[in-house]
């Protein structure tokens, strides 16, 4: 996310916990009163939000001063501190969960991102995300896949184009038993060949719509809820007769079956839980110094 957009969700996030409005903290700190602090995490992982962690008490106080000791994409220990931050206690301590929350859900999706790379890493394949992301933090769930060594699908509906049976059912190609009108697929290729230079790919359910798709060459197919068996198939007819066609599995992978999924000769592997189902990671801050 650029700064602008960043600063945003940021600001948002201040204004719902309502930190310049902090009761407990203002009627017990002195407004004046400074201090340190220190974040540690309580648990080990793939760190993300290094930047955050600025701008958020920045945001608040920005004579608040910071040390930041990790980077995105470093692994961390439980333990292992992670920031000290120095300033006026007051703002300190209004920033706090806002920014534990930010960092513990990013380096969640960077884990859990990382997870499936080094299981997948044997057989070269790519680990991509998907739209299922909380709302209005895409772009930051988006980084920290990236962080975690995953590629990003594309980020919104204008930036990529993947053809699925709801699309052809609507321009009425694809019929209530599931035929399709091959006829009105080639007038629609032609004219999408036409109208955009973007790569296309299009979302099949079974072997057979695969085979019917993968005549038309479009730059990626996505292999949806596939039996391994039908991945592998589907692999070697795209190695013998059209090698240049991507392959993208998707639906139902897990931490369990990625290694296996990985194997069958797919190029990548789309996985929605890495964004829309990560286990957090556990952060806390702790008045170090006074």
């Amino acid at each position: 996310m650029d700064k602008i957009k960043l600063r945003k969700v940021i600001q948002k996030a201040l204004s719902e916990d309502k930190v310049k409005q902090d009761k407990t903290t203002n009627l017990i700190v002195p407004p004046a009163k400074k201090g340190k602090a220190v974040i540690i995490a309580k648990d080990r992982g793939i760190f993300c939000g290094r930047e955050l962690i600025q701008l958020i008490f920045k945001e608040i106080d920005p004579e608040i001063k910071i040390n930041l000791l990790v980077e995105d994409g470093d692994k961390i220990k439980k333990d292992q501190k992670i920031a000290h931050i120095s300033g006026k206690l007051q703002a300190i301590l209004a920033g706090e969960r806002v920014c534990l929350n930010f960092i513990s859900l990013l380096s969640g999706v960077s884990t859990s991102t990382n997870s499936f790379v080094v299981k997948a890493g044997k057989k070269k394949v790519k680990i991509k995300d998907t739209r299922k992301t909380t709302p209005g933090l895409r772009g930051l769930e988006k980084y920290a896949v990236l962080v975690g060594g995953g590629k990003n699908h594309r980020q919104n509906l204008f930036g990529g184009i993947i053809i699925k049976d709801n699309h052809l059912k609507a321009a009425g190609i694809i019929n209530k038993k599931s035929q399709v009108n091959h006829q009105k697929l080639a007038i629609l290729w032609q004219s999408l060949r036409r109208k955009t230079k973007m790569p296309i790919e299009v979302e099949v359910e079974n072997f057979r719509e695969f085979k019917e798709i993968i005549s038309y060459n479009p730059e990626i197919i996505m292999l949806d809820n596939f039996s391994i068996a039908d991945l592998k198939k589907a692999a070697a007819y795209r190695d013998q007769y059209f090698p240049k066609i991507e392959l993208e599995a998707s639906g139902g992978v897990t931490i369990k079956n990625i290694e296996t999924v990985s194997a069958t000769g797919v190029d990548s592997v789309s996985v929605g839980v890495i964004t829309h189902s990560s286990q957090a990671l556990d952060f806390s801050l702790e008045i170090d110094e006074i």
